[in-house]
Formats: C-alpha cells, structure tokens, sequence
C-alpha cells in the first residue's frame, strides 16, 4: 500500500515535473517565436516604413516638380501678361503720338488749304482783269487793223497771202540757185575726190601677192628616216594618212616628203605629226594615232591664238570667241589664190583708211572688213552664198546691225542699207584686184574634192572621207559596227556611180572603202 502510494505519489511528482519541464521547454519555445516574431516583426515594420517613406518621398518630388511646373506656367503666364500690358502701352504710346502727328497735319492742311483758297480768289480777281484788259486790246487791234485796211485798200488775208507768196517765190529762187552751185560743184570735185580717196587709202596699205599651194614639203634630215615612216609593208604611211586624211609621196628626192591635200589644215596637221614622230624616234601605227589626236588639239588651239592676236593688232574687240575662232581659221584657208586671213586684215585696214578718209566711224569699218569674208570658213557646209551665210553667223554672235549689213552686201546679194557696206565691197575689191588674186581653177578644184568627199559622208555608216591625189582617189573610212564586209563593195559601187551622175572630173576617181576592227585591252 505505501508502495503503492508511494509510486502514484512519484507518478504523480513525475507527472507534475514533467508538466513543469514540458512547461518550462514550452514558455522557452514560445519565447523564442514570440522573440524572432518581434524581430521579424521589426524587420518588416522597417521595411515598410522605409517603403513608405521612400513612397513619401517620389510623391513629394512628384509633387514639388508639379508644383514648380505650374509655379513656372504661372510665371510664363505673367510674363505674357506683363509684355503684352507693355506692348499694349507701347502701342498706345504709339497711336498717342500718331494720333498728334496727325492732328498737326490736319492743322497744317487746313491752313495750306485756307492760304490756297485765298490765292485762288486773287487769281481768280488778277484772271477776270486780265480779260478786261485783252478785250481792250483786241478792241483796240481790230481798229488798228481796220486803219490800215483803209490805208491800203487791202483786207488783211489779202495782204497775208501776197506776203506769204512773194517770200515763198523768193525762197524757192534762192534754194534752187544754191542747189546748182552745190551740183556743179559736187560734179566737178566728186569724181576727182573719189580717186584721191581710193589712191590715198591703196599707198598706206601694203599688200602681197599669195599663191595658191596644195602640197607641203617636209624636210628630213636623211634618207633613212623615210625607210622608218612608211613602216612594215606601208603600215605607218597608211595609218597616218588615214589619220591625217592626206596624201603622202615618199619619192627620190633627196631628203624631203611632199605632204598633198586640198586643205591647208590637214597638211598643217600632218606636217607637225611627222615632226614629232621624227624627233621622238618612235614611229608605229599606235603612236601615230596618239600623236595625230594631240596635234589636232594644238592646232585648234593655235587657231584661236591667232585669232585673238589678230583682233588685238587690228584693236578690234568684243569679238565673240567662236567669231575669234572663225578669224583664227582663215590662217588655214586661201580665196582665189589669197589666204584668207591676209586679205581679211588688209581689207580691215583699207576699210578704217577709207571710212577716216570720209569722216565715218573707222573702227566699225575695220571690224566689218575682217569679218567679211567669215561665211567662206564654216564649220558646216551650207548652200547659202558665203556673204549671207557670214552675215548669218555674224547676227547669231550678236553683230550690230550695220556690221550684218556690210558682211551680206558686199556682193551685192542684198540691198546696202548703210555707208559702211559699200566701203567694205571697195575695200574688198582693192585687196582682190591684183595680180594672181583671182584664180577660179583652184577654187574649183578644191570645191571638187569638197564635193568628193561630202558624197561619201552622205551615206551612213561612214565615219571618214578623204579625197587624196588630187582628187583621182577617194577613201572612204566605215564602222566595222555598221557596215560589213558583204556590204563594202555595194557601198564602193553607189559611191562610183553617185560621182559619175553628179559631178564633173577629168579622168577616173577610184574608190576605196576601208573597213577595220579593232580589239583594245588595257594591263593593269
């Protein structure tokens, strides 16, 4: 029993300290969640008012710059306010002093016009005494008039129709005496004032005598060089004929070449090619080419120089530079056995000479005799005569009027229209009329070979021409894009027969048409 008692006593103290440690344990736990709840607790709560506070703060920011930006608004707007209140202000400053301007002037208006009112009634009062004062005298007139009408036995028409053709009798009397003298006296001076004038103007001009050449002689320094321009089986000789469009004779005559063409520019052409050629040794159909193209150029270039040069030494200027280029042409071209530059600067002088000789204006009597003779050098064939055609390039380069004139009538193809037009025609006929000038078989044969060659440009397909060995031979230079070899002859053919139909020639003209392909590449 005590045992008993005993052991549900030790239970029972078991149980209650059991309970107890289990409390203990328990409260221990429950203290340490309760502390880490707090702490966690804390944590968040610092958390959140960090957030809050950082909330706080954006919107603040967000609320200050709004504030500020309407603070700003506010301000532009009062700064609006405060201009347009000062630019109202201005402006009825503005219309203020407009205002007195105005009110002045309306003052000073009607003032002028109360002075004008009062001037006009004094003209008005001086304007009605006045015509008292004409009738008065119109009165008095008419009864002088009626005295001497009484006196005379004559009204007045009467005696103003007798007047008046007694001075008419008189005046015709005298005009036509004076007339007679100024006839008689025109009569006897004019004929003599003529001569002395052409006479004068012939003595200050000294003129040459130009022969008319068709060949050119190139001189070489040895036999041997002519071994190398004609080249492999003729290679070089042909390739700058071609280029040249000349006729080359290489012959037996010691230590010269005769170049041979109708046109002084291509044997110029030709002429410093093969002095180029020669002094730079190398001579092949490549090089031949090169050098032909770049002579060309200086060629065009020295025609332009001497055009210039001769518009400075006759003091002409304000020439228009494809005029300029004209005049630089005519050094290469030869009119009835003249060239053409020579007897365009003679006739210039004797124009200048002859209009001072007559108290005219000798500087645009110089200018028209040079550019007289433009229309014989064009750049493309034209069927005009060669004094309209020149008095049509002149007006196209803005040549005054009497200038067109003189160029046009100088052979009589249109009607003179100033003084200047016949000295020109003079002037011209003085530089021609002398011994050797006029030679209408030269002219013709270079119109022939002219002729030739436009023949052959006619048909498409050509690029070249060139009439050669004066005239018994022309070559005919094709595309090798446009024309092919079935069809060289057939061209050969038509050429032959259109030359037979048209033109008019001494013995035979062969045709020769040439057809070459070329392939270029360039190493690089």
């Amino acid at each position: 029993m005590i045992t008993a008692i005993s052991s549900v006593a030790a239970l029972l103290l078991g149980a209650v300290a059991g309970y107890a440690l289990f409390r203990y344990v328990l409260t221990g736990i429950y203290r340490r969640k309760i502390a880490e709840a707090k702490r966690e607790a804390e944590v968040i709560k610092e958390k959140k008012l960090l957030e809050v506070k950082e909330t706080f703060i954006n919107r603040k920011a967000e609320f200050d710059k709004e504030a500020q930006q309407r603070k700003d608004k506010m301000q532009q707007a009062e700064n609006r306010l405060k201009q347009r209140e000062q630019s109202q202000n201005q402006r009825q400053d503005d219309l203020n002093k407009r205002t007195r301007e105005l009110d002045k002037r309306v003052s000073e208006l009607d003032r002028r016009n109360s002075e004008l009112d009062t001037r006009e009634q004094d003209l008005e009062k001086t304007h009605q005494a006045l015509q008292l004062r004409e009738g008065e005298i119109e009165k008095m007139r008419q009864q002088e008039l009626q005295k001497l009408e009484e006196l005379s036995g004559l009204s007045a028409e009467e005696a103003k129709t007798r007047l008046e053709e007694t001075m008419k009798a008189e005046a015709r009397t005298a005009a036509q005496i004076y007339k007679n003298e100024i006839m008689d006296e025109a009569r006897i001076s004019a004929n003599k004032e003529a001569k002395k004038i052409v006479i004068k103007t012939i003595q200050r001009v000294a003129t040459e005598t130009a022969v008319e050449n068709s060949v050119t002689v190139f001189h070489i320094d040895n036999d041997e060089v002519k071994g190398r321009i004609i080249g492999r089986e003729g290679r070089n000789i042909r390739t700058l004929e071609a280029a040249a469009g000349v006729e080359i004779v290489v012959d037996d005559t010691p230590e010269a070449i005769v170049i041979s063409a109708f046109d002084p520019v291509r044997r110029e052409i030709a002429r410093l090619a093969l002095h180029q050629l020669i002094s730079d040794g190398r001579i092949h159909p490549a090089r031949i080419e090169e050098v032909v193209s770049k002579v060309k150029k200086q060629v065009e270039e020295e025609i332009i120089e001497t055009g210039k040069r001769t518009a400075i030494d006759l003091g002409i200027h304000g020439l228009h530079p494809e005029l300029i280029r004209i005049v630089g042409k005519m050094k290469y071209r030869s009119s009835y056995g003249q060239n053409l530059l020579q007897h365009a600067r003679e006739t210039a002088n004797l124009c200048a000479v002859m209009a001072a000789e007559l108290g005219l204006n000798a500087k645009r009597a110089k200018r028209a005799g040079l550019l007289h003779d433009i229309g014989k050098v064009p750049d493309e064939e034209s069927e005009l005569p060669h004094a309209e055609y020149g008095a049509k390039l002149a007006e196209m380069y803005k040549e005054k009027p009497d200038i067109v004139n003189a160029i046009a009538a100088h052979h009589d193809e249109v009607e003179m229209e100033t003084l200047i037009a016949p000295i020109v025609q003079v002037c011209d006929a003085i530089s021609g009329a002398r011994p050797g000038a006029r030679r209408e078989i030269v002219e013709a044969y270079i119109k022939r070979l002219k002729d030739l060659e436009n023949i052959a440009t006619s048909y498409p397909g050509v690029n070249k021409s060139y009439a050669i060995q004066a005239g018994r031979e022309l070559r005919v230079i094709v595309g090798a894009d446009k024309i092919s070899d079935e069809q060289i002859p057939v061209l050969s053919d038509d050429i032959a027969r259109r030359i037979q139909e048209e033109m008019t020639y001494p013995g035979q003209v062969k045709i020769t048409v040439i057809r070459e392909t070329r392939a270029i590449s360039y190493a690089k």
